[in-house]
């Protein structure tokens, strides 16, 4: 497939394009790359992502795949002779779909009543669900090296863009995840040693600067 023409339109913070960037990178593909201006949406991404009106969203050949975690499936499927993400086994590519969608229900919203927090009781109240998911998660981890075994794989790509928010979540809420969940951030040292992932993320410090700007313009501070 080597004549396919790849799109992605996305917002560089976004730790659900981050997902999307890391799998076309572990699949050594070779994509045009649209940044979006989130208050002024672009045409194109409203006419390829009608129905929620939002980044990532993977044009091939001109037909749109949107939603993060199906993009990832997507490319894997796709592109299933090159560095698999899912496993093969029926069984273990269940459980990695489960700790995605896990991921998915509950980090986002979670992690917004930090950054977008209106007093210090939400604050507080966040700090202690994004905690809670993590130390799930981190159980889920236990000792291996990445989410299913030995391979970074599809659960590892669904929660590392998370990485680029922990310093604004950490600020925001006075706490530190290393010390409340070391082995989870050890391995998401070990996941930013991979050239996909460490190309893919942006600065965390810069994330943290726009949560504040955003914080600023929705009068929160």
């Amino acid at each position: 497939m080597g004549n396919d023409e790849l799109i992605l339109l996305n917002y560089w913070p976004s730790m659900f394009g981050a997902r999307v960037r890391i799998a076309l990178e572990e699949k050594g593909l070779d994509y045009e790359y649209i940044e979006e201006d989130l208050p002024d949406k672009s045409p194109l991404l409203l006419q390829m992502n009608p129905v929620h009106k939002k980044i990532p969203v993977l044009i091939h050949n001109g037909k749109p795949v949107c939603e993060s975690n199906i993009i990832v499936q997507y490319i894997d499927e796709v592109w299933h002779d090159k560095a698999p993400l899912l496993p093969s086994d029926p069984y273990q590519k269940a459980q990695a779909r489960f700790w995605a969608d896990y991921i998915d229900k509950k980090l986002y919203d979670s992690g917004r009543k930090i950054t977008f927090h209106k007093n210090k009781e939400e604050a507080e109240e966040g700090k202690k669900e994004v905690l809670e998911i993590l130390k799930v998660l981190e159980g889920a981890l236990g000792e291996k090296p990445y989410f299913v075994g030995e391979n970074f794989g599809y659960v590892d790509i669904s929660l590392i863009g998370f990485y680029m928010w922990f310093h604004a979540y950490e600020t925001c809420a006075n706490f530190s995840i290393e010390a409340e969940c070391p082995k989870l951030m050890a391995w998401a040292k070990r996941c930013l040693e991979r050239k996909t992932v460490s190309k893919s993320l942006g600065d965390p410090k810069t994330v943290y600067e726009i949560v504040l700007k955003f914080r600023k313009r929705l009068g929160l501070d």
